[in-house]
């Protein structure tokens, strides 16, 4: 993909002394962006040269499925079909299409995968003219183009019975770092950081023993500053947030992150979500779905599902960080 998946997760990693098997690293651009792999070597895993190639040829297949900024992606060659057309489509494709047509589903529709004539529209889209406040007209012919209900699945195709752009970018890269991390494990590593545009997944330990821990980003406009740190073992990290990609216009801030329900950027206080989840996929696509809803609704969905997740929201000049009772049972010694 051509685009950084924005105002994600700014992942600090806080490495201790080595000792046992070596710790081997690499990384490199993707998506936009970049990604980072750390993992501990042991005698029979895989070489550096070796785990690199496994790790870009998996980011240069979701590449060539996902991205809207080649024209001969797949979902580029799904965007250009007219309303009712079907194209087949790899599984994977497929399964997180139906992935987002849950979440969106459950969260009546703040989740949705077919926003981007409204992105395009406000200036953060692949086929935006800059920033820009568009008119009421532009929003509602804009949203005549949107709504994840018009997708369907037949079998290995998928459908659209409306004129409906398909966007992977709210949970592409948590994908990413779902199958590399599966693919590390497959070739013998029990112990990795990976990090892919801000999302990442932890398991195992490092070769002192000690837990991986990342430092969750603060949401300052200036610099990276870390709020919270946390230890992971087998969970996936997401942050959205409306703290860098941002325009403002006669003094208003204009959030990318928009609710599909009205056309508009979100306008709520909540100024960042952090989820935890085993599956980095998943905390990838609820983390947008939380800041869509806001702080009161958010954190009720996150309550009703189960959900760990911390909501940093803008109270005056500061800000308030509360949390979930399942991110409360996950980190509780570390709260304290």
């Amino acid at each position: 993909m051509a685009r950084a998946l924005a105002s994600l997760l700014a992942a600090s990693l806080l490495l201790a002394g080595c000792g046992g098997d070596p710790l081997e690293q690499f990384g490199g651009p993707t998506m936009g962006s970049s990604y980072s792999v750390k993992y501990v070597r042991s005698a029979s895993g895989p070489s550096v040269e070796e785990a690199r190639g496994e790790v870009e040829g998996i980011l240069a297949e979701i590449d060539q499925q996902m991205s809207t900024y080649r024209a001969d992606s797949e979902v580029e060659r799904f965007n250009a079909l007219p309303a009712g057309s079907c194209l087949t489509l790899p599984a994977a494709m497929l399964e997180l299409v139906a992935f987002g047509s849950k979440l969106s589903r459950d969260s009546g529709g703040a989740f949705d995968m077919t926003v981007e004539p409204l992105l395009n529209l406000w200036g953060f889209g692949p086929q935006s003219r800059g920033d820009q406040v568009p008119s009421p007209e532009a929003i509602a012919a804009a949203k005549a183009e949107v709504g994840q209900q018009h997708l369907s699945i037949r079998g290995h195709e998928l459908c659209k019975d409306a004129p409906v752009q398909l966007d992977f970018n709210s949970i592409a890269a948590g994908y990413a770092v779902d199958r590399v991390v599966a693919r590390l494990g497959e070739l013998g590593v029990s112990s990795a950081l990976v990090e892919i545009t801000g999302e990442l997944k932890a398991f195992g330990r490092k070769p002192d023993g000690t837990p991986w821990r990342i430092a969750v980003e603060a949401p300052r406009d200036d610099r990276q500053v870390a709020q919270k740190i946390i230890t992971l073992d087998g969970l996936g990290v997401s942050t959205s947030g409306d703290y860098r990609n941002y325009f403002e216009k006669n003094g208003k801030r204009y959030s990318h992150t928009l609710d599909p329900k009205t056309g508009t950027p979100i306008s709520h206080n909540l100024a960042a979500v952090t989820v935890v989840d085993e599956s980095a996929l998943r905390a990838d696509g609820l983390s947008t779905l939380l800041m869509v809803l806001g702080p009161e609704a958010g954190e009720a969905y996150a309550e009703a599902h189960g959900i760990a997740a911390l909501f940093v929201t803008r109270d005056g000049q500061g800000f308030v960080s509360h949390v979930s009772s399942r991110y409360r049972q996950l980190f509780e010694k570390e709260e304290n």
